[in-house]
């Protein structure tokens, strides 16, 4: 027996609570929905921290110049 409760609500309302919140809870909150929503956003996570850990990262410089 499933103890989830299904409820409808308006996106309006979950934007305006998104709005409501500090920028640090606001980010966080995005990046969730992003890894719990789309498997690509996690796929490149995994190869981004990869490839840091192989030392293949380049400087702030190096990719936008001085």
């Amino acid at each position: 027996m499933s103890t989830a409760l299904k409820m409808e609500i308006d996106p309006r309302e979950i934007i305006a609570a998104v709005k409501k919140m500090k920028k640090q809870d606001r980010e966080e909150f995005i990046e969730d929905l992003l890894a719990a929503t789309c498997p690509e956003y996690l796929t490149s996570i995994r190869e981004a921290r990869t490839e840091y850990r192989a030392g293949k990262v380049a400087s702030h410089e190096d990719v936008f110049g001085s």
